[in-house]
């Protein structure tokens, strides 16, 4: 018989694309899931991995078994669900994925009250991007993600997974003093044209925003720094190398040189979990929403 830890090992690396990013999500290390995977290849007698390069890749007969995994895979988690129903108590491991503001700024306390409340539950949480982190839910690689949309640019849940609202994220425009638009009370659309953007890259839901609103006003925008990190674009707009909007989570105090002001209509990013329709009744699941409900600080 299969051994299902291996299974879950393989099933990792099909979804995340490398062993050093299966070992993260698993939470063990690359040599772990490496082990684990040749002694499926000793159970099945036959090759699974095969390098190209500096990486691995899986071959034909591992992606026919990686489908089967994950198709026992939610055999097992329905199981552990139904047991953890029974019980009525969060249980077991839960695996939760959580962009980077949320990870610092809302998880730390809701992981806390997990740990101390129910000592029988194991929460592992991975930062992942959201774009990415609600189709690992999808396919099974996490069981619970945090993630984010914008009112102007919607995420669909996509099918066979739930989803409910966290709270409701305000941003701002961040201008260096001394900045022309420094000394306005409240922007508008048409005040964004001709500025220079400090900006997440393309792909991004920020990026994706201030394309459509100066598009939308018949500007195309000014990109001159692509920066991943909020903390980042702050730390260049105090440089006076731009201006960037910026959600008001996990912000923190500003640095000083930069004032926050305000955009009418305001750009509004819905925070909400997601997971998958069979674990809806799961009580980790349904203590962990709360509870990221009831920790949401709100934007002022």
């Amino acid at each position: 018989m299969l051994d299902l830890t291996r299974l879950r090992a393989l099933h990792a690396v099909s979804v995340h694309g490398s062993v050093s990013a299966a070992a993260l999500a698993l939470g063990y290390t690359p040599s772990a899931i490496s082990q684990a995977i040749s002694k499926l290849e000793r159970e099945t007698r036959t090759t699974l991995l095969e390098r190209r390069g500096r990486g691995v890749v899986l071959t034909d007969a591992a992606d026919a078994l990686a489908h089967t995994a994950a198709e026992l895979l939610a055999l097992a988690e329905r199981a552990e669900s139904e047991l953890e129903e029974r019980r009525g108590r969060p249980a077991g491991r839960l695996t939760v994925g959580a962009f980077a503001t949320a990870a610092r700024d809302l998880l730390p306390g809701v992981l806390a009250e997990l740990a101390r409340e129910y000592p029988a539950l194991d929460v592992r949480m991975t930062e992942v991007d959201p774009h990415l982190s609600v189709d690992l839910v999808a396919r099974g690689a996490l069981d619970l993600a945090v993630a984010h949309d914008w009112d102007s640019v919607p995420r669909p849940a996509p099918e066979g997974l739930e989803r409910a609202e966290i709270g409701t994220d305000g941003c701002d425009v961040l201008v260096p003093e001394g900045h022309p638009l420094a000394g306005h009370g409240t922007l508008a659309a048409a005040d964004l044209a001709h500025q220079r953007w400090i900006c997440q890259p393309p792909g991004t839901v920020c990026h994706t925003w201030l394309i459509r609103t100066l598009r939308a006003i018949g500007h195309e925008p000014e990109v001159g720094h692509q920066v991943a990190e909020f903390h980042t674009q702050l730390a260049l707009v105090a440089a006076g190398l731009g201006i960037a909007l910026v959600p008001r989570l996990g912000r923190g105090p500003l640095p000083a040189g930069v004032r926050a002001l305000p955009l009418r209509p305001m750009p509004v990013r819905r925070v909400s979990a997601y997971w998958r329709t069979g674990a809806a009744r799961r009580p980790s699941i349904t203590e962990t929403v709360r509870l990221l409900r009831a920790h949401w600080p709100g934007t002022p």
